[in-house]
């Protein structure tokens, strides 16, 4: 940081040597005094490194006007522009306007602007006035200057005064670099030599001034060369970027206008970055540097000894060692021409001499002010503005000269600035790509290229447009960009290492003007035109007088809505795509096409038998087509495009991006159950990849598995429209709808190939079938591409999912098959239904249809596959589930093996139904064995869990119910009945709570239930085995009191307590039958008098049950039905009840009736209290139970019984939950 104190005050100024065509500063010559200045030295106007331009230019020998000299430095520092850089221009345009309340001199200026950086160029209005004769770019200004400005202009020509001073100052520069004897170089102090070159350290200039004067700097980034920068910009844009200006149509060409092409290039001696209290400006300097004296950088000035430096000589001087960085001035005097004395004076004294002085804080002042004034009218990106001061006037005007042209009705062409404004606005934009990630800098990025595009003419510069709008998709674009070497970035201009030249001038007396007359006297009409005025130019030297005028600028935001950037990056692609095609002009093999005309997008019902073949068929193509091994060609394409070429180039980056767009918009249509727009929108997106796939010579991997993606969601997108057939009519309404930007799209993708690749798999079928089968085919495309090459390593993980979904897909069209083989087995019966299982109409031995077994080994066959898909990523849950949806395809066969008998009713249990039913258990238990615990996935573990334990108890059902009899003992059948029953209740989980708890109770009370009513039946007959008999009747009382147990545990199975209870009493009554003693008889009596007692529970479910309905009935005024018998209808099954009542009431009586005789014929003597009070109560129930009447409703009859029941409780007296009366 270089600190110049002044008048008190600070003034921080840096300067960083970003480029240097100078050789290191060599020492200068001291000319003896009286030599002649108007003799020209031996090597006068020779080539010379030391002095680069400045010793000729100084002569005006190349004095063209070269208004494009700031953006030759804004291409070679791309990186700067934009962002870091405040301001970009030629050294000499910058102390013109830091001169501007000092001088009188008119100031002449182009302005533009680059993100928050403003680029300065010199508008010699003369020179360009004089030109529009010959090239007609500047009549439109012209007239504006004349009508507006200076009516009556005239160029005037430079003073011969003017070039004489010109001729001694190159002639002075070229003897200070000379060797001969008119020239004496300077002797060196040894001491103070060594004592500076210490000081620097490796390239400082002590250390008052550590920046370098040489090409090398200790900054690697500040050393680097425009040329290296060029290169390291270059980089070729990645495939999810953009190729852009080609080898063969480079900036020169673009721009090439004759001699003036050259203001293009950066011909500046050095280029340098320096930073002016908070001012950061990147300048170009011509300015000469020698080594010698105190420091060993110096700058060489020749003066006139009779006229005294001003105040404006002396800003210039100290603004130009400030800018190079160089801390001493080294004046030599002359007298016409005759050399007097040299004086040196330190670079911060220079605002102290006399005549010259001036504030530095004011210069300061009117820097910030200038740059404050013109950020905050310069706001329009891409526009020309022009800084104008007539000579001796004190008003500063802005015009803003893009609006005048526009207003002209002339073409764009007519702003000469055009072209160079839109190729640096777009470098900047595709630098900032590059070179920041970062979503927050994409709004600036897209409002540089919208202006970039506005300021261009399509028919003119179509390869700058497609390439910016290119990259403005690539803004929007949702997914990581993808990596390929078709890319090209726009180039920088020219390859040569050339710099501009500019002139060294003398300063002028404060009354000159040396470019002609610029007369003050302008129009106060102009005054309206204008963007903004500075009234008086004292106004700048106010501190921070047009600071807080600073407005922000404004940048188009990038929306956050996927729909909306989607949308965004189809607009712009086809901007692109129209830009390309508008440079192809080969129509004769296109097809006659019209872009407003919808292509429309056929669907299929599925009728036609070889609709499967003709998707493999195509798909097989396809994968053979995109494969990873695919030659290069370089055969023009369809549209006569040449591989290679800028359109080759920039439609593949179109296409794919048009590609994501499209995936982007159907994944999101298809989260929004969209499923008719997601499949027309991923037909798009398969379109636009197959019209890429046309025109590439290679696929990059990448591009292979953003296609494997597109295939992955249409199988998904045709898996969801199979699952939902009912919507199928708008489904279709939403699939039939295009947007004039598709059609658009779609024309210019008609353009390279029919696009037909993917219609079988994106079509909207009607059978849900077909639909399955396409799904599976893409999954299965998908899988073909990620296990080709490059890719089976690179995506493990999307290969994991596309085998997950695969395994999905067969199961579901498994799933499929077999539900179609239970409907035609339900077809077959006729819809009759058994009690519990089918009942055929045709007598025999029913037989299956071919039609059922092909559906079955489909259903067997898909769920086979879908278990290697499963088990090849691992996935136990799912292995779990297909092994549980092939046990259920198991138990379907073994359904439609049913036998029947003669009279149409359910024949014997078949060995082919015990064969499949088997198979459907050994298929469950795999499905367990493949989980390991519950705990792994305890959702899918209770539904196995249910499934093995339903298919054991259906088995054993089955067995119990029709017993093959015919080919096994009855003995045989009942060990394989309770091996079943036994294992199914193994598989009842009672512990967890769970919704499937009160099931597995019912169904394990109802195992319970089976297996005493077997041992019931068993025990009555058996004969002869006692053993056996008693181990019978064992078993059977303690099924039955476990049935009891459970049944009573559940709220809602009042009918299958009170039928248990009723068998234990009927078993108690067996039992009674075959005993002899009256005492053994009457205690198995009271026995079933208890059970009979405990039926209590029952009854009160029912009757609570019975009571609601007639509350709700009541309550809605509604009348309760009557049953032929009278009973009131409800939820229970009253019929049941009604059965189960005519068991009990005759049991019931049955029993009292027997104690009664047993106890009134009972030899022991004397009979207790008790006993006769039982007697009693036995009476009086037993007469009420035979005056009950028959006909009375059902719920009267059940509080009767309620009644009757309660008497007969011990301690009923105490009870107070006796029934209602």
């Amino acid at each position: 940081m270089c600190h110049i104190l002044c008048l008190g005050n600070e003034i921080k100024s840096r300067a960083v040597v970003k480029y240097s065509a100078a050789p290191p500063p060599t020492t200068y010559a001291l000319l003896r005094e009286k030599t002649d200045l108007k003799l020209p030295p031996a090597n006068w106007l020779r080539e010379s490194t030391q002095l680069g331009p400045a010793g000729t230019t100084v002569l005006g020998s190349s004095s063209k006007n070269k208004p494009f000299s700031s953006f030759g430095m804004a291409y070679d520092f791309i990186d700067s522009i934009g962002n870091d850089v405040d301001v970009v221009s030629d050294s000499e345009n910058i102390k013109k306007l830091l001169k501007i309340p000092y001088s009188k001199s008119h100031v002449s200026m182009a302005v533009h602007r680059v993100g928050r950086t403003l680029l300065l160029d010199d508008l010699d209005i003369q020179e360009l006035f004089m030109r529009s004769s010959q090239t007609g770019d500047w009549t439109w200004l012209k007239e504006f200057y004349q009508r507006l400005v200076d009516q009556k202009w005239q160029r005037k020509k430079k003073s011969k005064e003017h070039w004489y001073q010109k001729a001694i100052l190159s002639k002075f520069l070229y003897y200070s670099i000379s060797g001969d004897g008119a020239a004496e170089p300077v002797p060196g102090d040894s001491a103070s030599s060594s004592k500076g070159d210490e000081g620097c350290g490796g390239g400082e200039l002590g250390p008052s001034w550590p920046a370098t004067f040489t090409i090398a700097s200790s900054d690697p980034e500040d050393s680097a060369s425009p040329e290296e920068e060029r290169v390291s910009m270059d980089n070729q844009y990645a495939l999810g970027h953009v190729a852009s200006v080609t080898k063969e149509q480079n900036l020169p060409t673009l721009f090439n206008e004759g001699e003036n092409s050259q203001g293009l290039r950066n011909d500046f001696a050095r280029n340098i970055l320096w930073t002016f209290e908070d001012i950061h400006m990147l300048v170009g300097s011509n300015m000469p540097i020698f080594g010698g004296g105190r420091y060993p950088a110096v700058s060489l000035r020749l003066r006139d000894n009779n006229k005294p430096i001003n105040i404006l000589t002396g800003i210039d001087y100290w603004l130009d060692n400030l800018m190079c960085n160089v801390p001493e001035l080294v004046m030599c005097f002359h007298v016409n021409g005759i050399v007097q004395k040299y004086e040196m004076i330190k670079t911060e004294d220079i605002p102290n001499l006399d005549n010259s002085k001036f504030s530095t804080r004011v210069v300061k002042d009117i820097a910030q002010n200038i740059l404050s004034f013109l950020k905050s009218n310069c706001t329009k990106e891409g526009h020309t503005y022009w800084l104008f001061k007539a000579s001796s006037s004190d008003v500063v005007k802005l015009y803003d000269l893009t609006t005048l042209c526009e207003e002209t009705a002339e073409e764009k062409c007519q702003n000469p600035f055009t072209l160079p404004v839109a190729v640096l606005l777009y470098k900047v934009a595709s630098n900032m790509m590059k070179k920041s990630q970062n979503r927050k800098h994409y709004g600036t990025i897209r409002t540089l290229l919208l202006n970039c595009v506005k300021l261009l003419d399509q028919e003119r510069h179509p390869q700058i447009i497609a390439s910016a709008h290119c990259m403005l998709a690539e803004l929007f674009q949702l997914d990581e960009p993808l990596e390929d070497g078709n890319g090209e970035s726009l180039r920088s201009g020219g390859s040569e290492d050339s710099y501009s030249e500019e002139e060294e001038e003398e300063e002028l007396p404060e009354d000159s003007d040396e470019n002609g007359s610029c007369s003050g006297c302008s129009n106060p009409a102009d005054a309206s035109r204008a963007v903004a005025v500075i009234k008086s130019v004292g106004e700048l030297s106010v501190p921070e007088k047009y600071t807080h005028h600073i407005r922000p600028n404004y940048t188009f935001p990038v929306s956050h809505d996927k729909e909306e950037r989607c949308r965004h990056v189809l607009g712009n692609v086809l901007r692109g795509l129209k830009a390309v095609d508008s440079t192809i002009k080969k129509e004769s093999d296109l097809p006659a096409a019209d872009p407003n005309t919808p292509i429309p997008l056929k669907y299929e019902d599925g009728d036609d038998s070889s609709g499967h073949n003709v998707v493999e068929k195509e798909i097989s193509l396809l994968l053979d087509r995109v494969g990873p091994g695919q030659e290069n060609y370089k055969h023009p394409t369809r549209s006569g495009m040449i591989p290679g070429s800028w359109q080759h180039r920039i439609k593949l980056q179109l296409f794919l991006k048009a590609s994501k767009a499209y995936y982007v918009l159907a994944d999101a249509a298809a989260n929004l159950l969209k499923y008719g727009r997601a499949l027309r929108y991923v037909k798009l997106a398969l379109q636009c990849h197959d019209a890429y796939c046309a025109v590439s010579s290679s696929l990059h991997p990448e591009v292979l598995f953003f296609h494997s993606q597109c295939l992955s969601l249409c199988g998904d997108i045709q898996l969801m429209l199979a699952q939902n057939a009912s919507n199928r009519a708008a489904y279709l309404e939403e699939y039939s709808y295009q947007t004039k930007e598709d059609q658009e799209i779609l024309h210019s993708l008609h353009r390279e190939c029919s696009c037909q690749a993917f219609n079988m798999a994106t079509d909207l079928a009607m059978d849900p079938e077909y639909q399955l089968f396409v799904s599976c085919k893409c999954y299965e495309a998908a899988y073909e591409l990620l296990t080709s090459g490059e890719l089976r390593k690179l995506h493990s993980e999307q290969l994991g999912q596309v085998l997950k979904r695969l395994g999905n897909i067969r199961n579901e069209m498994g799933v499929f098959y077999m539900n179609q083989a239970a409907a035609m087995q339900t077809e077959k019966e006729g819809g009759i239904v058994c009690q519990a299982y089918c009942r055929p109409q045709s007598s025999g031995k029913k037989g299956v249809s071919a039609a059922e077994q092909e559906m079955w080994k489909k259903s067997f066959s898909c769920f086979e596959k879908g278990l290697k898909d499963f088990e090849a990523i691992s996935d136990a849950a799912n292995t779990a589930l297909l092994l549980c949806n092939t046990g259920r395809l198991m138990r379907i066969c073994a359904q439609a093996h049913c036998a029947v008998s003669e009279d149409l009713n359910r024949g014997e249990f078949s060995p082919e139904e015990a064969l499949y039913y088997n198979k459907a258990i050994d298929y469950y238990l795999r499905a367990m064995k493949s989980l390991g615990k519950r705990e792994s996935h305890k959702a899918v573990w209770d539904s196995v869990n249910w499934e093995l334990s339903t298919t054991y108890f259906t088995l054993a059902t089955l067995l119990q119910d029709y017993a093959p009899l015919s080919r096994k003992a009855q003995e045989q059948i009942e060990r394989e009945v309770t091996d079943a029953m036994m294992k199914s209740l193994k598989y009842c989980d009672l512990q967890t709570e769970s919704a499937r708890q009160p099931l597995y109770q019912y169904r394990a009370a109802t195992i319970h239930h089976r297996l005493a009513s077997m041992y019931h039946s068993c025990f009555r007959n058996q004969v002869g085995d006692e053993h056996l008999r008693k181990q019978h009747r064992t078993l059977a009382d303690l099924h039955y009191s476990k049935a009891v147990q459970l049944f009573l545990s559940l709220r809602d199975a009042p009918c299958e307590l009170l039928r248990t209870q009723l068998e234990r009493v009927a078993f108690a009554e067996f039992q009674m039958a075959g005993q002899n003693s009256t005492s053994a008889k009457l205690k198995t009596l009271l026995g079933a008098l208890d059970i009979m007692i405990e039926t209590h529970h029952a009854f009160q479910l029912i009757h609570k049950e019975l009571l609601e309905e007639q509350q709700a009935s009541a309550a809605s005024d509604v009348a309760v039905p009557e049953s032929p018998d009278g009973s009131a209808s409800s939820g229970l099954n009253t019929e049941e009840v009604l059965k189960l009542i005519g068991v009990f009431e005759p049991s019931f009586s049955f029993i009292l009736l027997h104690l009664m005789k047993l106890m009134s014929t009972s030899k022991r003597k004397p009979v207790s209290a008790k006993e006769e009070e039982a007697m009693k109560m036995y009476k009086q129930v037993y007469s009420r139970l035979l005056r009950a009447e028959k006909t009375a409703p059902l719920i009267q009859r059940v509080a009767l019984y309620l009644q009757l029941l309660q008497q007969l409780t011990p301690n009923s007296g105490d009870s107070t939950n006796g029934a209602p009366r």
